[in-house]
């Protein structure tokens, strides 16, 4: 009998599994998929030699995750690779707001009246961002937390939504439009309970450690987790669909990293997650580009990725027709990611890949593209004379590749109300269920979204606990 059976194989699945393989426990993990990753995947999806991620592609979390940095996934191949700034964001006269690592060039990007007050708003955290960000991706604290001060500030700090930290902290909307933003990644409504915590974050993030990519691609995270869980004697099992508790084998604690409906119905507890609620989704294209994007704000051609928006209001307008209305967004706020720029290799000598998404409603069918295509002329004139290939994915096509991502949401749940702090369910114990044995990992839990791996350490927690009881 094996100590734990992990059944999906994202990141969160995978951190679980080596942490508890790193503890002498005995793992096996299962993917329906015949390849691993989830969120975290590599794939040639236009043309030969263009290496494009399908969903995630820059990762602030990642670098930021205290479960990586713990682990040493550098000799199993992980490098993370920095373009010159993490983020910029355009505005239509030309000019750009950035989040740069440096607290003053992002300061001074957003003009006078608010350099002062972002300073005010980062810097008492920055000090202490390593014991801040494993603080607070620990929640639901399962011990003390290490500065319970500096959390308790930051709570303070993050707790309200962020249209009002917005309106209380800046007076032009250079700075507003970026935190917007920033808050838009995990496709939270901006009047949300806990949203200016998550905008902090983001901008900590990019301060403490920049927003780089994976180099090779987002694979790289998801193989060398499973190269390292491999040599701690842990085994991956894929193209295995498990569809009730009794297609896997015995063992005294099974840990889920899907959805918690899907949970539900392979392990049998009926109703236990019938009030969650799953959020928005996206429709991306990822591009073949024969050369780079023309933006015509200096600031976005040296930038990882480049939100645009470009107004805090136009960006709220379209989180709430994506979220509220069952039509997309007009004119669509995007996430762009630019690879390329931190590594060449990802295309050929010369070519660039670039992906960008847009919120759209849940399980919607229709086609963005045009809209997408649209917005980044705005920004970047000539950007379709560019284009060499493209690949589009909306909310069924994701639906279809994850099923972690029903109705296309890739968050695994909206983060929106009480549902962004308590997932999946008002829970002291959010990894545990109704079934001793069995625990959910996935991003429908603490912290939430993102490829950082803290919901599998966070849940193996709570396994190795349960297995070291019982064989008590």
């Amino acid at each position: 009998m094996l100590d734990a059976v992990v059944v999906g194989a994202g990141p969160n699945g995978l951190t679980a599994a080596v942490e508890l393989a790193r503890r002498g426990f005995s793992v096996a993990v299962f993917e329906a998929k015949d390849t691993i990753g989830g969120g975290a995947r590599t794939e040639e999806l236009t043309l030969p030699g263009f290496r494009h991620d399908p969903c995630s592609a820059a990762h602030p979390l990642g670098i930021s995750s205290p479960a990586f940095n713990a682990m040493p996934l550098d000799r199993y191949g992980l490098e993370w690779l920095h373009a010159a700034l993490p983020m910029a964001h355009p505005f239509d006269d030309g000019t750009a707001a950035v989040l740069s690592r440096s607290v003053g060039e992002t300061a001074s990007s957003f003009g006078p009246r608010d350099a002062g007050a972002y300073r005010r708003l980062v810097t008492p955290f920055l000090p202490k961002a390593e014991t801040l960000f494993r603080d607070f991706m620990s929640l639901p604290l399962s011990s003390l937390p290490r500065d319970p001060v500096t959390l308790a500030r930051f709570g303070l700090v993050g707790l309200p939504p962020s249209s009002w930290l917005m309106e209380r902290r800046f007076q032009d909307d250079k700075a507003k439009a970026l935190f917007a933003g920033l808050v838009a990644h995990v496709i939270a409504p901006l009047g949300g309970l806990a949203t200016s915590a998550v905008g902090l974050v983001f901008a900590l993030a990019a301060h403490a450690h920049g927003w780089p990519v994976a180099k090779g691609g987002s694979q790289s995270i998801s193989d060398a987790l499973a190269a390292y869980l491999k040599d701690l004697g842990g085994a991956v099992h894929t193209d295995y669909e498990v569809k009730r508790l009794d297609d896997l084998p015995p063992a005294r604690a099974y840990v889920f990293d899907t959805s918690p409906t899907a949970l539900a119905r392979i392990a049998g507890l009926g109703n236990a997650y019938a009030n969650y609620r799953y959020g928005a989704s996206v429709f991306k294209v990822d591009y073949a580009l024969d050369g780079p994007v023309p933006w015509t704000a200096e600031e976005p051609r040296r930038a990882g990725t480049v939100q645009v928006g470009p107004g805090s209001r136009d960006i709220a307008t379209a989180l709430h027709t994506a979220s509220r209305t069952d039509h997309a967004p007009e004119n669509p706020f995007l996430i762009t990611v630019q690879p390329t720029l931190a590594d060449p290799s990802r295309a050929p000598e010369g070519k660039h890949v670039f992906w960008a998404y847009g919120h759209v409603p849940n399980g919607w069918n229709g086609d963005l593209t045009d809209a997408i295509e649209r917005q980044v002329e705005r920004f970047a004139p000539g950007f379709r004379d560019r284009i060499l290939a493209r690949a589009t994915a909306g909310p069924p096509e994701y639906a279809s590749r994850n099923a972690n991502y029903v109705g296309g949401d890739i968050a695994c749940g909206a983060a929106s109300g009480l549902q962004l702090l308590l997932r999946p369910k008002l829970s002291l114990f959010p990894y545990a269920t109704s079934h001793p044995a069995v625990f959910i990992c996935s991003s429908a839990t603490p912290p939430g979204p993102g490829v950082h791996g803290m919901s599998g350490h966070n849940a193996a927690k709570a396994v190795w606990r349960h297995l070291r009881a019982t064989a008590a």
